[in-house]
């Protein structure tokens, strides 16, 4: 495990990380597919997309409804999205107190998520955390998303940290692999789906939540 002195940067994803917020996604298509006459997606769906945004999630989208006007799906899935999002989403576990922590460190944090920007940034204010942050790359700002690397790579450039000098930390399968992919100490915090055998070959380190990860930074610093 790399030494705290060698950590430069955070890269934080959002939903299901920061915010309780990935069973909210989950809920918006059930209202979705009413609105559209549309039958309800398997569990797989669900679990596939995770992280996912742009071009390879209308990619997933089509393979599950290779018949119907997939931009007008997302369009609607986004419309939703501000309606409900907007009502507040609560904050994850520990995610105030790891902030605070690193912001002690000074080692700069950024949130990267395949989420539309004004959705981040709704939560972001809503939740009380966008003074945390030095800037926001969202599903918008890259052509392909994770678990390509993209977003990570592009979220340490915009930090001015060397990615491999950069913390990941998410949630998902498809975040882990972009972490991993992309060359950065990659941490989950599992949140609907735990990892499999897979996963644990990426990550670097797994904790419960975000206070574990907080007292693992905290005790390798005392152990430098």
């Amino acid at each position: 495990m790399k030494k705290l002195s060698e950590i430069k940067g955070a890269i934080f994803d959002m939903d299901g990380l920061l915010f309780d917020s990935e069973r909210l996604w989950d809920s918006l298509w059930p209202i979705c597919c009413e609105k559209m006459d549309l039958p309800l997606p398997p569990d797989s769906f669900y679990s596939e997309g995770r992280g996912m945004a742009g071009e390879n999630y209308e990619c997933l989208v089509r393979r599950y409804y290779p018949k119907t006007d997939v931009p007008q799906i997302i369009h609607l899935l986004w419309e939703l999205s501000e309606e409900y999002f907007s009502k507040g989403v609560p904050v994850k576990p520990g995610a105030l107190e790891l902030l605070e922590y690193l912001q002690t460190e000074n080692i700069p944090c950024i949130v990267a998520s395949s989420s539309p920007r004004n959705t981040i940034e709704q939560c972001l204010r809503n939740g009380g955390l966008m003074y945390y942050f030095i800037d926001i790359v969202s599903g918008q700002d890259v052509k392909d998303s994770k678990p390509n690397p993209e977003i990570f790579l592009l979220a340490a450039r915009r930090l001015g940290v060397d990615i491999h000098h950069c913390l990941v930390l998410e949630d998902s399968p498809n975040g882990v692999r972009a972490g991993h992919a992309a060359g950065a100490f990659t941490i989950m915090v599992p949140d609907i789906l735990e990892p499999n055998e897979e996963i644990s070959e990426l990550y670097d380190a797994c904790y419960r939540d975000l206070f574990e990860v907080k007292k693992m930074l905290q005790t390798r610093k005392s152990q430098e």
